[in-house]
Formats: C-alpha cells, structure tokens, sequence
C-alpha cells in the first residue's frame, strides 16, 4: 500500500487544472464583434447599404441586450452612474462622430434617480469616410475596413459592475452591409428632433422654470419627460406633481422643477430634451425633442463641487460619503507581517481539505522510518513545490493587479470551472482512498515506472496540490498581511507569499528533518489501511463543500450536471478495474454516455447564474452596493458590511457562529444599524477595490461604519463579545 498514490494522480491533473483560471482565460480571450458579460450581451454591428466608399455615410454601433433588472446610463447619468464611452481605433481616412443618444428612461432607485436604458439599446455612431480614402486593401486582406472599438460602460442593479469589451468588425467595402437596418432605424428614431425655437430657461431662487415653444402640434396636452444633458443641476429625483409640475399655455410647454441641493453646475445654456410617455409615442412620428436654451437669471450659490466618486467604492466612503477614510494598513513593520504569514501557513495545516493530505504523507513515513535520507528529499521537495506555487499564485496575482484587473487572494474559486475541476479531483482522490481503485492499476506502466524512478516530482505535486486547495483558506488567519502585501514593492511582497508558503511546508520539514517524528510514529500494520479509508471522509466533506460553493455561482442546475458527471466519472473509475474485455466495454459504453451527457447539461456547471439576493433573515440583511452603502450614510444610519464569499470556510463559521446570534442581532437593532454583505463569491470589481482600500485582498472582512467616525475593521474570526464592543462604540 502507498499513501501518496492520491496525490501522484493529483498532480497530473493540476496541468488541466490550470487551464481554468479565470484570469488566464481573460488575457487569452479572442477579440470578436460580441462580449458576453453576466450581466449583459455587447455586439458592435454597422449599416452600411451600400459598402464603404469615400462619402458614402456608413453607421455602426454599440448594441447592449441588458439582463432584467439590470441597466446601462445615458450621457447624463442622473444622480448617479457613468455614461457608456467609446473609444474607436479606425484606419487613416475614416473618422468616428458622437454617439447618437436615443432617449433614456428615468429609472428610480430609493431616493435617488438615474437616467439609462434597459432591455436592449443601440448606440449609433455615424463613420466619416473621407474623399480621399484609400483602403488599406494590403492590411485587410483585399476586401475589408477593420473597425476597431474598446467600450466601457456601468451597469447596475441594486449593485453596480464596471464592465468592458474590444471589438473588431470587419466591414466589407464593395458589399453591402445592412443586416442590422431595423435596428438602426428603430435607435435613429428615438433621437430627439430639433425643435425650430430654442426655448427659455430661467432660475427663480432654488427652482428652475422652463418655457418651450415650437412642440408639434400632436404633442400638446400630453405629458412630457425631462433630460437635460447637464448633470448635477436639477433634483432628479423629484416626484411629478409633488416637486415639479408641468402645463400647457396655449402651444407653449411649462415645466417648473427643484434645483439640486448639491448642484455644481451653472450653465449659461442648457441642452434639454424632453420626451413623450412610452404609451403615448405612435409609429412613424418623432417621440423627442431637443433644444439648447438659454438661462436667465442669477444662480444661487453652487455646492462644494461634487467628488466623482467612482462606481465601485470604498466599503469606508460607501458607508459614510462624507468621511473621506485613508486606506487602512496593518498595524506594525514588515517583520511582523512575514510573522503573520509564517504561523498563517501553519495554521492552513488544519484546514479539513489540508489536513487529510498532510497525514498521509507523514504516515508514509511509517513504511520506511529510518530512510532518513529518503525522508529529507521527500520533505524539501514538497516544501519547493508549495513555495514556489504560493509565489506563481501571488506573482500572478499582483501581475493582473498590475495590469489593470480586479483580483484578490483567492481568485481562482471565483470561477465555476476551477470549482469544478478541484470537485473532480477530490473524488477521484476520495476513490483512491476507499479503494475503488489504485493508480498503478490505471495508470500506464510507463508513467507508473517514470514515477517510481523519480519520487521527487510526486512529493513536489503534492505540495503545489496543498497551496491549491489551501490558498482560498488564508484571509483567516492573515488578511491583513495579504492586503499589505499587495501594497508593497513586488520583492517584499512575494517574500511574504514565500513565507507562507514555508509556514504551510514547515511540519512536513520537521517530520523529515527530525527523526525522532518519523520514531514516534506506530509500526506499519493494518490500522493504516483504516486510517487511510478513514481519510476519505473529509475528502468527500470536501467535495459537497465544492458542488455548495459552485452552487452560488451556477444555480441548481449547475449543481445538477455536476453531480451527474461526477457520478459518470465514478462509474468510469469502477469500470477500469474490471477484468478481461468487459473493462474495456464497460467502460467505452459509460464514456460514450458521460460524453453525451456532459455535451447536453455541463454548460450549467460554467454558466454564472443571476446572483442571489442576500439572505434576508427577515428582511435584516441586504446586498452589499456602494450607492444603497452610500444612501444609508447619508441618512445617519451606522452601517454593518460583512465581505464574504459562498467558498470561505471562516465567512460561513462566522455566519452561523457569530451573526446568526439572536441577541447579537438584537444589539444590531436596537442601534439601528443597517446590515450589508458583500457576496465575493463571484468576481466582482467592485468588492475587489473596496477590500483593497480596506487593506485586505480578500474574505472575510467585517466593517463597522458610524457617521463622521472612520470605519473599525473587525478581526477575521469574529467573536460576539467583539462585535458587542464595536457597537458600544458607536
């Protein structure tokens, strides 16, 4: 019997492995007309009728299909968001215009309101083709015009998502181009019309009165829709018939509304548009209208000009807009940080998915116990593979960052396919364990062979199979030193992945470098054959904690097709330790079925489903965003944040031990405190760069916010008597 037969098969599945991580898969990602993000589906699409030739006008354009509920923002975003930009990449003689804006809807949230689009939009652009156009017939391949477009945009729900795409288009220059006609015509005719007069507008005290003139005809009597094109000047929000009211004066259009507060803004001339009601707009007649007005009158005093504040804030400023809260830093030097790591590695020893591991390989001792020599290359081999798997992992953690993408320590569970490939790879270990079968009765001999001449290489796969399943277990035990180091020079910081990853290796060490461990050991027998079907338990423990954790990130059918194809997978397993020719049909007839099975459901396993709503718990918990972080703030009401994520072991222990609390709760009530969670369990830009202000790189994180006070950041493993205390503070 040979413990280490798992983990051998282990590592030589870490190589597919690999392929899933999400960060590799988004440098990798092959540009094309479409970008599909969970939230929305991007397509830059053209109309061109009568191909590409100089003066010949050509439209092309951004269409975004947004999921429900979910939307994108107009060029004036209202109380709060981003307008959709676009930055074209055109070849010489051909030259992008303005968007061409169709008209937005007012979409309320609380006591706020916003400007933007739902369902599906499309934002025109009209292309320039000048008279001396040459095409780059040499660069695309004798029949094409590379239209290149880098978008970004915003969109929001309760919560909100930075989202970006490249695109390339391909337009053929003597063919026409006009597949997407309608839809140009439709986005065209919701453009605002001019309107023949251009209006007054007149600031009287804290309102602003408008006056059109000039409205067709159809339109008089009708209730109309306000845009103005300049933010931060009047209350978007305020409520028709309460705040502002509108008329008619014969052919004239009135309309009488409040100023913002906060308002930064003093136009001399103010672009508007004003739209009718969608049940009101008729097929074939103009549904907007827009008009640069001059103002009259003399503006009161403007607000301190407003911070732009960016969609993704700060946990600390979310909860208080207006305490501007300095990143926070781990109190002591840089020694007491690569402490911090060093007993954070070996306290990772512990952890369910960890520990079985680690006894097998100690107990392989047992068989040779006084093969010193054996014992003290086992031991640095496995201590090279988790050292230098901690430093890929933080290298490349800290080069994304670098690059501009949104990461934290633990990145890699935030994807489906990572969650369910280690899924995998824990049954076939738990298999191995029971015994349904063994490596070498698999395994070709060759490699059986190659990896009896060479034992090294199997210890170095089983640690940097430790630093896999271990690393989204560290922010218990050490966030605060893992959000220092991203914050420090590149060296220091992976000197501090290296030490953890020596805390992790380290009674591994001991027990190959100190023989008196491997002579402490029980004689070789066969309890050690219960010990190691005993191990497979919480290997298995493991395995539902994964089809959990995918769960949040896939939905109920993700779990489902996982649970087939593992089930699929075991049977295979079983099938190739069977004798004779009934092995190879046995198992050739469940491949085939496992094929066909996975082609027709594993797309749930990777789909990313709609994220869920927080756990109410009676209404007490709501998601974590920063405009619903911000509004509570600015109410006056402290704000609770707990940043978790569905595959943090310690998030979900807290949740139960601590939060759950009745009485706890109680105290949270009776200091009206609002309770927000963060659900990092999926990617999210925004959660990322809040942890990051906060001196963290990931989860749990525990964020007690009172107005004008800085936040407190709770300890990892949150005690009730520490929570009670934060609360008295208040």
């Amino acid at each position: 019997m040979a413990f280490s037969l798992p983990l051998r098969f282990a590592g030589i599945l870490l190589a597919a492995l690999a392929t899933c991580m999400p960060a590799a898969a988004q440098l990798s990602s092959r540009v094309g007309s479409v970008v599909t993000t969970p939230h929305v589906r991007a397509e830059l699409i053209a109309d061109a009728p009568d191909g590409v030739a100089p003066g010949v006008p050509i439209w092309v354009g951004l269409q975004i299909t947004h999921q429900p509920q979910w939307h994108t923002y107009w060029k004036n975003p209202g109380d709060s968001g981003l307008p959709t930009e676009l930055a074209w990449s055109l070849p010489a003689g051909v030259s992008a215009g303005e968007i061409a804006w169709p008209v937005p809807k007012k979409i309320p949230i609380g006591n706020l309101a916003n400007y933007g689009y739902e369902g599906t939009v499309l934002l025109p652009v009209p292309l320039t083709v000048a008279p001396d156009f040459k095409p780059p017939l040499a660069l695309t391949g004798g029949g094409e015009l590379d239209v290149r477009l880098k978008a970004s945009w915003l969109v929001c729900r309760q919560e909100c998502v930075p989202e970006e795409g490249e695109f390339l288009l391909k337009l053929p220059l003597q063919s026409s181009t006009a597949l997407h006609k309608s839809d140009f015509d439709a986005a065209l005719a919701a453009q605002p019309a001019a309107l023949t007069k251009p209006g007054e507008v007149a600031v009287v005290g804290k309102r602003l009165q408008v006056r059109l003139d000039g409205l067709p005809a159809f339109v008089r009597g009708k209730t109309l829709e306000f845009f103005p094109e300049t933010g931060d000047v009047i209350h978007t929000a305020a409520v028709q018939g309460k705040d502002w009211t509108q008329a008619w004066q014969g052919d004239s259009w009135t309309a009488d509304m409040p100023l913002d507060d906060q308002r930064s803004a003093s136009p001399a001339v103010m672009p508007i548009v004003v739209a009718l009601a969608e049940s009101d707009r008729q097929a074939g007649q103009p549904v907007a209208w827009r008009t640069e007005a001059p103002v009259s009158g003399d503006w009161p005093p403007a607000a301190a000009a407003k911070t732009e504040v960016p969609p993704a804030l700060t946990a600390a400023l979310a909860a208080n807009a207006a305490a501007a809260a300095a990143p926070l830093q781990p109190s002591g030097s840089f020694a007491t940080a690569l402490l911090g790591a060093l007993l954070g590695g070996l306290l990772l020893n512990l952890m369910p998915c960890v520990f079985p591991m680690l006894a097998i390989k100690v107990l392989g001792f047992t068989r040779r116990a006084d093969d010193g020599h054996g014992h003290r290359r086992a031991a640095l081999a496995y201590a090279a593979g988790v050292v230098l798997s901690f430093l890929a992992l933080g290298g490349a953690m800290l080069a994304l960052r670098a690059a501009g993408a949104q990461l934290g320590w633990g990145f890699q569970l935030q994807s489906p396919a990572v969650v369910a490939a280690l899924a995998v790879l824990f049954t076939l270990i738990g298999l191995n364990l029971v015994g349904v079968f063994e490596f070498r009765t698999l395994a070709p001999v060759s490699l059986c062979s190659a990896q009896a001449r060479h034992p090294v290489v199997d210890d170095f796969l089983s640690g940097v199979l430790a630093v896999v399943i271990a690393s989204p277990c560290t922010a218990p035990f050490m966030g605060a030193s893992l959000g220092f180091a991203i914050s420090l020079p590149a060296a220091q910081a992976l000197l501090m992945f290296a030490v953890l990853g020596f805390g992790l290796a380290l009674p591994y060490l001991a027990a190959g470098f100190v023989p008196a461990v491997a002579h402490l050991l029980p004689r070789p027998g066969a309890w050690m054959e219960t010990v190691r079907r005993l191990l497979a338990f919480p290997i298995f423990a493991t395995v539902a904690w994964l089809v959990w954790v995918l769960g949040q990130q896939s939905g109920i059918d993700g779990v489902g097709a996982l649970l087939g194809l593992l089930v699929c997978l075991a049977a295979i397993v079983w099938a190739l330790t069977l004798r004779g020719r009934t092995r190879m049909v046995v198992a050739s007839l469940l491949i085939i079925v496992t094929t066909l099975l996975g082609a027709a459901i594993g797309g749930n396993v990777l789909r990313n489903a709609a994220p869920a709503v927080a756990a109410s718990e009676g209404g007490r918990w709501q998601t974590w965003s920063a405009a619903r972080a911000a509004e509570l703030a600015a109410s006056g009401r402290p704000v609770f944040v707990d940043f978790t994520a569905a595959w943090c072991v310690t998030c979900q222990y807290n949740k139960r031990s601590t939060l759950s609390d009745a009485a706890l709760l109680a105290d949270f009530d009776a200091r009206k405190v609002a309770m927000l969670r963060a659900d990092w369990t999926r990617r999210d830009p925004a959660i990322t760069e809040a942890l990051t202000a906060l001196g963290r790189s990931g989860v749990p994180v525990y964020v007690l916010q009172a107005p004008g006070k800085p936040p407190v950041v709770l300890t990892e493993i949150l005690s009730k008597d520490e929570v009670r205390a934060a609360l008295a503070a208040l």
